[in-house]
C-alpha cells in the first residue's frame, strides 16, 4: 500500500522539525561560556581576596571553592545535556575516530540520559546543602529546612526514574524474547 503524497510530506515535515532543537542547544553553549566567565571571576576573587589581605578566612574559602565546584558541575550538567540531547534528539554525532569522546557517549538514550541529569542534578543540590550547612549559623531554620526537603525530593524522583528505567528495560527484554 502507498501512501498519499500529503502523508508522506508530513511524516517528513514532523521528522525534519527536530532541527528547530539545534538553536537551542547553541544558547545553551552561550550558557556554557557565561559559566565559564563566571567561574573564572570567582576564581580570580579567590585568589585577589587570599594575596591582597595576608589573611586566610578557612570558611569563607570553602565556600567560594564550593561556588566554584557547583559552576563546574552545572557546567557538566550543560555538556550532558547539549551533547546528549544533541544525539539523542537531533542528529548522530559522528565522533568515532575522535579519541577525546566521551564514555557514555557510546550508548546514550532517553532513558540513561535522564538518569545522567538527576545525577548530575543531586549533586549541585548536594554542594548547594553543603554550602548551607557550613553557613548554617547565618541561614534560618525555614530556609535549612526547605533545602533538605528539596534534596530529598531530588533524591526520591531520581531513584523512582532508576526504577522505571528498569522497569521499561525488563518489559522491552521480555517483549524481544517473545517474538
Amino acid at each position: 500500500m502507498t501512501k498519499h503524497p500529503f502523508e508522506s510530506r508530513l511524516e517528513k515535515t514532523i521528522f525534519w522539525s527536530r532541527w528547530l532543537q539545534a538553536p537551542l542547544y547553541l544558547g545553551l553553549i552561550v550558557a556554557q561560556a557565561v559559566y565559564v566567565y563566571l567561574f573564572m571571576v570567582e576564581l580570580t576573587h579567590l585568589v585577589q581576596d587570599v594575596f591582597e589581605s595576608g589573611h586566610v578566612n578557612e570558611t569563607a574559602i570553602m565556600l567560594v571553592v564550593l561556588g566554584l565546584i557547583d559552576v563546574v558541575m552545572i557546567a557538566n550538567l550543560l555538556i550532558m545535556v547539549i551533547i546528549g540531547g544533541y544525539e539523542t534528539f537531533v542528529s548522530r554525532l559522528d565522533l568515532e575516530d575522535n579519541p577525546d569522546q566521551p564514555e557514555w557517549l557510546s550508548h546514550v538514550n532517553a532513558g540513561v540520559l535522564k538518569i545522567k541529569l538527576s545525577t548530575a542534578i543531586i549533586g549541585i543540590s548536594s554542594i548547594h546543602l553543603l554550602k548551607t550547612f557550613i553557613n548554617a549559623a547565618n541561614m534560618s531554620e525555614h530556609a535549612i529546612k526547605w533545602q533538605v526537603i528539596i534534596h530529598l525530593v531530588f533524591l526520591v524522583s531520581a531513584m523512582a526514574m532508576v526504577w522505571v528505567d528498569k522497569i521499561m528495560n525488563q518489559t522491552l527484554l521480555l517483549s524481544k524474547d517473545h517474538h
